[in-house]
């Protein structure tokens, strides 16, 4: 599966975006999706995943009430919507599959979108 991240930008401290990521190749709802960021000089974390057919979900605590996960496998596309978003937001998001079981760590996922910048300005 091919995946392609978009829908970041700059925003002010208390803004909302939401990203988006669309798959292309193999049947989209065969994939567990996730979504990881990456902030210059530190390691890529988990921010969020959801099930197959969108019945599950789960947030890294830091996030938990202010971003939403979603999937419309119509369309082969997962979003993260992001509210209230913060400074240390600021970061590259990327979106990843995997085909087995929920998972939360980086490499359990083996596919990855280019990623896409989000800056959250104080």
């Amino acid at each position: 599966v091919q995946l392609q991240a978009s829908g970041g930008g700059l925003v002010q401290a208390g803004g909302s975006l939401r990203l988006s990521c669309a798959a292309s190749g193999r049947t989209f709802s065969t994939y567990i999706m996730g979504w990881f960021r990456q902030a210059p000089g530190k390691e890529r974390q988990f921010v969020a995943y959801i099930s197959r057919i969108g019945e599950s979900w789960n947030y890294a605590e830091s996030v938990k009430g202010r971003f939403t996960i979603s999937r419309d496998n119509a369309k082969n596309t997962v979003y993260l919507q992001m509210n209230s978003l913060k400074p240390e937001d600021t970061a590259v998001y990327y979106c990843a599959a995997r085909e087995s079981t929920i998972a939360t760590m980086p490499t359990d996922y083996n596919y990855w979108g280019q990623g896409t910048e989000v800056t959250v300005s104080s």
